[in-house]
């Protein structure tokens, strides 16, 4: 059976009286189902310094510092085809800094993190200065201020995966490949699956739910670099119209160019490309 946790108690009639003036009902505001675990409100929410629930907010700028400027071009060196992906982000937006955001994930592919030559090279690029994009790559979780492994594995621990799972999930996987110094493992706030919880984002790749005696096989998975779990990836779960997941839409599909569609036939069986190739 479900648990899940009430959170109003108050009935339809009781808040249609409540809206109208009536003194609100004697109860608590918050009171559980029966059959609720009492375990799941006691559970400890990680912290970081200062009690924060996000990593590195209390670091301050140091005020004592010359504010850096837009960097030479002349002076910095930027790869070439990091330079070509960046322009043609910015050549999609009418203001040209709304690129920043994928303009740092370009140079995070390339440098592992949004080190100080990343930073340099997209402001470059961008026209901007270090400051606005150092503030940016603070701001969004999934761009990393600090180096880390190049393989992601982000297990999501909010609301819906944590009542299925999702720490215990994090703390089995953290146990098996959390030592490897290639894998950025950590819990995340949400990766907006819950029809999958629990979930796990690998390199991209949603992945879910994931059971207890898949943990294993998606440890493997992680360190080898191979797919993971493909019967239980997002991206190719059917949906719940059968009419959108028929040969047409994906033939449409293949001929539009709106989309690179993979036919799942089964759990474990490899995807193949329209027209029966595998």
């Amino acid at each position: 059976m479900m648990r899940f946790i009430r959170r109003d108690p108050l009935g339809p009639l009781d808040r249609e009286a409540v809206r109208h003036g009536e003194e609100r009902p004697a109860g608590p505001p918050r009171a559980l189902s029966p059959e609720a675990d009492p375990e799941v409100l006691h559970r400890d929410v990680p912290r970081f310094a200062h009690g924060l629930r996000t990593p590195g907010l209390h670091e301050a700028t140091d005020p004592t510092k010359d504010p850096a400027g837009i960097p030479d071009p002349a002076v910095v060196e930027v790869p070439d085809a990091l330079r070509a992906e960046i322009e043609d982000y910015m050549s999609r937006y009418p203001d040209f800094r709304s690129a920043a955001i994928p303009a740092l994930a370009a140079a995070q592919k390339v440098h592992g993190w949004c080190s100080p030559t990343a930073i340099e090279q997209v402001a470059c690029v961008m026209r901007l200065t270090p400051a606005y994009l150092t503030a940016v790559a603070g701001f969004y979780d999934m761009l990393e201020t600090k180096p880390v492994g190049r393989k992601t594995v982000y297990v999501c621990t909010n609301i819906s995966c944590s009542l299925r799972g999702g720490d215990e999930l994090l703390a089995a996987l953290e146990a098996r490949v959390g030592d490897d110094p290639d894998v950025n493992i950590r819990g995340f706030e949400c990766l907006g699956a819950c029809d999958i919880a629990p979930m796990a984002s690998i390199d991209g790749v949603y992945v879910g739910p994931v059971e207890d005696h898949e943990v294993v096989e998606l440890a493997e998975q992680i360190l080898s670099g191979a797919e993971p779990l493909p019967g239980k990836q997002l991206v190719r779960r059917r949906v719940a119209d059968a009419a959108a997941n028929t040969d047409d839409v994906v033939r449409a599909s293949t001929e539009t160019g709106t989309l690179d569609p993979v036919r799942y036939d089964g759990a474990g069986d490899a995807p193949t490309q329209p027209g029966g190739a595998a």
